[in-house]
């Protein structure tokens, strides 16, 4: 009887792992994903439709109405996808290392998914708003060029501008880590950098600068994150650690 009772108490304590698929899997594929769909988001704007040398708001109209349908997938997959695949990746951190510092991750699993949300939202107005845009430019170019002005800035504000929540949840990832002497000492000062210039990101002063380091950072972050997570799960789905 006391047998089973402890058999049943280390059935709940324990992830649950069906094969090698434990949480630590899952937190190691959403953190590489979510890298890969920074380099997706960089390649699109800043070299197929080399947006940053577009600076006048017609020009940009024009632009969306060119490539509606790429800009369309290309919005959902780093906006919406990105937040969706967050939320299992900040959820894996905190069950990772919520034991040693309990109240700390769980305001960083609130500032997470606070930035999932936030990112959701941007890209569903972000679609939204394109297709109203490119709608309007057919018959009134200078009706859809207000319309941009408008709502671009609310885009910006939510997510696709402006870090200081992502940088905030990835600061104080890093915190907690260090201070449990979790993942990689180098992972977690590659992830204070990465904080600091989401941080940086709400000055207006620093925001394209800020912005910039963010993402090209946080790309490094999410990919040894991604790693050191993988090769935990391999470590306790080996027939060593059951």
């Amino acid at each position: 009887m006391a047998s089973s009772t402890k058999q049943a108490v280390e059935r709940i304590e324990r992830p649950t792992r069906v094969g090698r698929w434990n949480y630590l899997t899952v937190g190691g594929l959403a953190a590489l994903t979510e890298a890969a769909i920074y380099v997706a988001g960089i390649m699109y704007f800043l070299v197929i439709l080399d947006f940053a040398t577009v600076t006048a708001p017609l020009q940009q109209v024009e632009l969306f109405a060119a490539n509606q349908t790429s800009l369309y997938a290309m919005y959902l997959l780093i906006y919406v996808v990105f937040g969706v695949v967050l939320v299992p990746l900040v959820l894996v951190l905190h069950a990772r290392l919520k034991t040693d510092a309990p109240m700390l991750m769980g305001a960083t699993t609130a500032f997470g998914l606070i930035w999932a949300g936030l990112v959701i939202a941007s890209g569903m107005i972000a679609n939204l708003t394109t297709g109203v845009v490119v709608d309007l430019y057919s018959t009134d170019p200078a009706q859809a060029t207000t319309v941009w002005l408008a709502v671009s800035p609310v885009i910006d504000g939510l997510g696709g501008g402006n870090e200081i929540v992502g940088g905030i949840w990835t600061l104080l990832v890093s915190v907690v880590a260090l201070r449990t002497r979790a993942l990689h000492r180098v992972l977690n000062y590659v992830g204070l950098v990465v904080g600091a210039a989401g941080i940086l990101s709400a000055v207006p002063a620093l925001g394209e600068v800020g912005g910039g380091i963010f993402g090209l950072t946080q790309i490094i972050w999410f990919v040894g994150l991604g790693i050191l997570l993988l090769r935990a799960s391999r470590r306790e789905t080996s027939p060593a650690a059951r």
